[in-house]
């Protein structure tokens, strides 16, 4: 049979070579675009997250020279002359201001470098100390359940202090959300129709946390300029809703379930009002959270003031103290000092660091560091911080310090006039070295100026031969 029309041998020999070699250009592209994080604006509406985060050349297996044994750690001791002639340079830069401070401290605790004196405004790296106390008070396996419970025709929404409690599941599966009041709203008209119940009256409670919902070290705008959600133990979506913060989170929840249980045919009477469970109530449905630990990497690694403050409530209760600011910050101090962490003139006025008037010492901060190490409990710490270059608040910072791609993890903590960055570096023959460099008077300057200059500080301690 003969081909009608069609000339197979006709087709420029060019014809597929040339599709196929963009096809392969767009490939390689799109491999280094996915491995620079370039493509998570698109994937996940921003930084992906440790699930999405592919390891750097220099990590993986294939790229282990030959005969390196796996578990074999770096030998010596880092000198602590090297580490202040490698940082003395950087930490000259006139956008640091004029009162900066420095600690540097090596593994086994010696304090190697120093620069300043005091305390200083510690920014979001307060919110190292807040996890830090998390992990070490509640304990990282801790859940946190968002209960419904009946008592006749009363059905009560309470809320367990679930920071990432969200109205509906998300698109993208996120280690730190495990509850969502849709599923919960389904499970519970299911368990209300098998029992014959059509009809409820609905309260909601958010007694688990007491006291002030804003910090009184908070300027009062926090609130009203839309920057802060009140603290509450029951919200959805952290009271966010079309980018507005709700000034009453746990009514939201509750005007938001009631809705979601009516779609589902369970009739609700009136409006849901504040209410405790009654004695003798049942619980009709439960949604547990993500673990500490996962709700804690999430928090240090987007840098969450919202999730924060809510472990920081956690800290008080699991300390036996009231769940407020004032007994979050005292049960944060006991979990430091009991870890042998030194909190000369530490003061917190909250657990995210918005406060200005938290005041912490670089010494501080870099204890923790190398103090989250000691205990099973506390050391995953280390592994949430962002990777420079590649994860968090540092996914778009050391642009003009590329050599330390990959060799520094830490905490950001930025206010006006306040730069801050905790957490540690490998240096050169790779023994990691704990530090915390702190500004609170930079002058009036490009953002931008005021991040590179501490970027140079960490990068100048990554690439120090500082062991001896």
């Amino acid at each position: 049979m003969t081909d009608r029309g069609i000339r197979r041998g006709a087709r420029p020999r060019g014809a597929i070579a040339i599709p196929v070699g963009a096809l392969v250009l767009a490939l390689i592209a799109s491999a280094v675009l996915w491995t620079r994080g370039s493509l998570n604006p698109l994937i996940c509406d921003g930084d992906c997250g440790p699930a999405y985060v592919t390891a750097p050349g220099a990590l993986t297996d294939a790229s282990r020279p030959k005969g390196a044994t796996p578990h074999a750690a770096p030998s010596g001791t880092v000198d602590g002359a090297k580490v202040e002639a490698a940082v003395a340079g950087a930490l000259g830069d006139d956008a640091l201001g004029g009162h900066v401070g420095l600690a540097v401290v090596s593994p086994t605790g010696e304090v190697l470098a120093t620069r300043g004196s005091g305390t200083y405004v510690p920014a979001s790296t307060a919110k190292v100390l807040t996890a830090f106390a998390s992990l070490a008070t509640v304990g990282p396996q801790e859940q946190f359940h968002t209960r419904v419970m009946l008592a006749g025709d009363q059905l009560v929404l309470v809320g367990g202090g679930d920071p990432y409690l969200l109205v509906k599941k998300p698109k993208v599966p996120d280690r730190a959300v495990r509850a969502d009041l849709t599923t919960l709203a389904t499970r519970t008209a299911t368990a209300l129709k098998r029992d014959g119940v059509t009809a409820v009256s609905l309260g909601y409670d958010a007694s688990l946390f007491t006291g002030p919902s804003a910090s009184a070290g908070w300027p009062s705008m926090y609130v009203t300029a839309n920057i802060v959600t009140p603290v509450s133990a029951l919200w959805a979506d952290q009271g966010e809703a079309h980018g507005i913060r709700s000034r009453d989170p746990a009514l939201s929840a509750g005007k938001i379930f009631g809705r979601l249980l009516e779609e589902r045919g369970i009739q609700v009477t009136g409006g849901p009002a504040a209410a405790r469970v009654p004695d003798g109530a049942k619980e009709v449905a439960s949604m547990a959270s993500a673990t500490v630990a996962q709700i804690v990497e999430a928090l240090v690694r987007t840098s969450d003031n919202q999730a924060a403050e809510v472990m920081l409530r956690h800290v008080a209760i699991a300390a036996g103290k009231p769940a407020t600011f004032e007994g979050g910050a005292e049960a944060v101090t006991e979990a430091l000092t009991k870890a042998s962490i030194d909190t000369t003139g530490l003061r917190l006025r909250d657990g995210s660091g918005l406060s200005r008037d938290d005041r912490v010492s670089p010494t501080t901060l870099a204890q923790t560091m190398l103090a989250a190490l000691a205990s099973l409990r506390t050391s995953s710490l280390l592994g949430d911080l962002p990777v420079s270059g590649f994860s968090g608040t540092l996914l778009e910072r050391f642009s003009g310090s590329k050599g330390a791609y990959g060799q520094v993890r830490a905490k950001t903590g930025t206010l006006t006039g306040v730069h801050s960055l905790a957490g540690y570096a490998t240096e050169a023959s790779g023994l990691p070295v704990y530090f915390a460099l702190m500004s609170d008077g930079t002058p009036e300057i490009p953002l931008a100026a005021a991040e590179a200059a501490l970027d140079r500080v960490a990068a100048a301690i990554a690439a120090c031969s500082c062991s001896s």
